[in-house]
């Protein structure tokens, strides 16, 4: 059995993973590339198989750095099944046309720039027509369910409690005498989300692939972020500003409407909690995004897969899903109409990264003001909009505007669907049958990197990091026997001098601004370490780059 390693290997996007065993060639995954421009790139790239000669797929959940590249996939010639959980088949049915619609608009803006520069125009990756008929590949699925592909492959999902959906899948496959058991994890939800059962604990495997997004970090406690949102709300609203909250649609959203309705049953004892909480049930809170409210249906549509304090709510007539002041914006003019209003509101918008969606139009009209606060509650990759304003960008461009960053910014990590360092480790230790070797995947290096060194050390258990496009036999003996060598795309090289330029740029604004920051008298000497460590680490990574 061998599987080789084509997406989310040293970053947390493009998930994919080709498998061949028992005469069969199948995908784990299938996702998009999103963040780094030079990432992005990839989605239009041709596979480094042949389509048509997968023998089936599956599917841990619908996000789309998961499952964004199975429209391509099916365009190309695979017509084989997708197996998937039904929810994650339900979300998908919403997601993939959506980012079919998103491929579109995107290629139609390219194709105006480069009609001007006289050049050919290009097509979408896939449009909204192709996501929807994929569709029909798709096979669901149940949990806990042991599912037989072939007589000699076996799978069976388990709830990952990621989303809504989510599967960590284990997959046994028979050669001759052998067979040989590999767990994909997926993405590994928290212990605490809301709405979503705690991720299964599987018993025993050979071989584990698992996710490492947070393999360095811990997160806060449920408890505490509960707390911290209700304060930057509030504090917020109480100065007349607006609240806006870059949210993945499907997840990320449910949970924060789950979150503020849950408010209402903590702390009825303390005067200043019920104030603050009475300042939030006052003012609308807007979920912005059409995708947003439509999995919000698919989510009150298969509730039998909420945790059971979220069904005994149901069960005592408590949605958790809805409350007073929740308002839904369908249109695009309901959408504008939000940034014309200077009342007072919290505004849940798509994507969580801020790259494509509404958010952009919401994060233009709220910048600026310093009134305002843009609450993050999501992973941001680097390259992304929202990473930019996370780690501190005084201005940022948006539809090529420059826009000051004046509004207060804040980050509560804990409400990140991605298992943290210790639920990472727990669970490894949860292994009743240890497994021989672990893969990690779906992280960015330094995080893997102090995962990989934990494992070692404290469960003696071997422990490798991929590249793209490495090919491993699984054995007793863990082998690499093949690696892709990539070729460049022709284009490439000039995005590669276009971001020289764009770079050079980048770095006289930023001496502009620390020279302005550095006259500033009333600059704290926190604030002047933390100047120092972000140009010494953007010094390390200049170095790097020379010294290859």
């Amino acid at each position: 059995m061998k599987i080789t390693f084509l997406g989310a290997t040293r970053t947390v996007t493009g998930s994919n993973f080709l498998v061949e065993g028992a005469g069969k060639k199948f995908l784990v995954d299938c996702g998009m590339w999103q963040g780094k421009a030079e990432q992005e790139m990839e989605n239009s790239q041709d596979f480094e198989f042949i389509p048509s000669e997968i023998d089936f797929m599956l599917l841990t959940h619908a996000h789309i750095d998961h499952s964004g590249r199975i429209p391509k996939l099916y365009n190309e010639g695979f017509r084989n099944k997708v197996y998937a959980h039904k929810a994650t088949c339900d979300l998908c049915a919403l997601m993939l046309p959506d980012s079919g619609h998103i491929q579109e608009t995107e290629a139609e803006w390219k194709n105006k720039k480069r009609k001007r520069k006289g050049e050919d125009p290009i097509d979408p990756i896939y449009t909204a027509e192709d996501a929807a008929r994929c569709l029909e590949i798709f096979e669901p699925v149940q949990y806990d369910q042991i599912i037989e592909i072939t007589p000699e492959i076996h799978v069976r999902f388990n709830d990952a409690g990621h989303m809504l959906g989510s599967s960590i899948i284990e997959v046994w496959v028979k050669e001759g005498d052998k067979e040989t058991k590999t767990v994909f994890t997926g993405d590994i939800g928290n212990n605490d989300i809301p709405l979503l059962s705690p991720p299964t604990m599987i018993e025993d495997t050979d071989f584990l692939v698992m996710e490492s997004t947070y393999g360095s970090r811990l997160h806060m406690r449920n408890d505490e972020k509960a707390q911290i949102f209700l304060d930057v709300v509030s504090e917020t609203l109480d100065n007349g500003g607006t609240v806006v909250i870059p949210s993945f649609a499907v997840g990320r959203t449910q949970e924060i409407l789950y979150e503020i309705n849950k408010l209402k049953d903590e702390h009825s004892d303390d005067e200043e909690f019920k104030r603050k909480f009475k300042t939030l049930m006052k003012v609308p809170v807007y979920v912005d995004s059409p995708l947003a409210i439509s999995a919000t249906e698919v989510f009150r549509e298969n509730t039998e897969l909420f945790d059971e304090e979220t069904k005994e709510e149901i069960m005592r007539g408590d949605n958790p899903l809805e409350f007073p002041g929740l308002k839904f914006t369908r249109t695009a003019d309901e959408s504008k109409a939000l940034n014309e209003d200077t009342t007072p509101s919290i505004i849940i918008s798509a994507s969580g990264m801020c790259e494509v969606g509404r958010i952009k139009h919401h994060l233009k009209h709220n910048l600026w003001n310093p009134k305002s606060t843009i609450l993050f509650v999501g992973y941001q990759a680097p390259g992304t909009l929202g990473y930019s304003i996370v780690n501190g960008a005084k201005t940022v461009k948006i539809f090529g505007e420059e826009i000051a960053v004046n509004a207060r910014i804040e980050y509560i990590e804990g409400y990140s669907g991605h298992a943290d360092q210790e639920l990472l480790m727990n669970t490894i230790y949860s292994y009743i049958k240890k497994p021989k070797h672990i893969f990690l995947v779906h992280g960015e290096p330094e995080s893997q990197d102090i995962l990989a060194n934990k494992i070692e050390t404290e469960t003696n258990i071997g422990v490798t990091i991929p590249e793209f496009g490495e090919t491993y036999e699984l054995n007793d003996e863990i082998v690499m026997t093949h690696k892709i060598e990539r070729k460049v795309n022709p284009t490439m090289k000039s995005e590669i001098l276009q971001r020289l330029g764009k770079l050079k740029e980048e770095l006289k604004d930023m001496e502009l601004s620390v020279n302005e920051d550095l006259q500033d008298e009333t600059l704290r000497d926190e604030d002047i370490f933390r100047i120092n460590e972000k140009i010494k680490d953007l010094e390390r990574q200049i170095l790097n780059v020379i010294e290859g």
